[in-house]
């Protein structure tokens, strides 16, 4: 969450995860775009598009062209899930660029029922894949427990998911041109 933390954390970790509340911490970003890890840049509760890919473009520009995309719900107006799980944004963020890009169905819905059809529909729609919580006793967990699934629950869900994964192999939108990356509102490719 701190620029001072990039370096420790990236001695143990494997993947920075940048979360919704510091996708526009322009400092934090920069730090992250400064180290040889890849980045997961999930997207803002309140964030276009456009926003978000510029936030990515801070960490690209920084010297880190390994960013990973995650759309973990925006805000709405509906109030029974926790976020709206924007899947619109899955084939659009493919459209616009060749970063990969996956969905956090725990984050978005908050409900441990909605992970496994809204999983589904992420990758039916080209997400490269999904996040989701996973915890052997979710109704024991410390935190989280409503949105997460049980181990046995996320063997069902990647059984199911390679099934339409192998269906939607062709939903990753247009092949990107050189040059047209990141470049959003009207400057990129259409």
């Amino acid at each position: 969450m701190e620029p001072n933390q990039v370096d420790i954390v990236a001695e143990y970790a494997d993947i920075l995860q940048v979360g919704t509340r510091n996708m526009q911490n322009y400092s934090l970003l920069t730090a992250v775009g400064r180290v040889a890890r890849p980045v997961m840049l999930k997207r803002g509760y309140g964030a276009t598009i456009e926003e978000w890919l510029m936030s990515a473009e801070y960490i690209v520009s920084s010297g880190n062209p390994n960013v990973i995309l995650c759309e973990r719900g925006i805000r709405t107006f509906e109030t029974y899930t926790r976020n709206t799980l924007d899947l619109a944004a899955v084939p659009l963020l493919h459209h616009l660029t060749h970063l990969p890009v996956i969905v956090d169905p725990s984050h978005a819905t908050g409900k441990r029922w909605l992970i496994k059809p809204m999983s589904m529909a992420g990758v039916a729609a080209g997400a490269d894949g999904v996040m989701v919580e996973v915890h052997p006793r979710p109704d024991e967990a410390l935190s989280d427990g409503e949105q997460s699934i049980t181990i046995q629950q996320f063997s069902e869900l990647m059984t199911s998911l390679r099934a339409i994964h192998a269906q939607v192999g062709d939903l990753h939108g247009d092949p990107v041109l050189p040059n047209t990356v990141l470049k959003v509102g009207g400057a990129g490719k259409h």
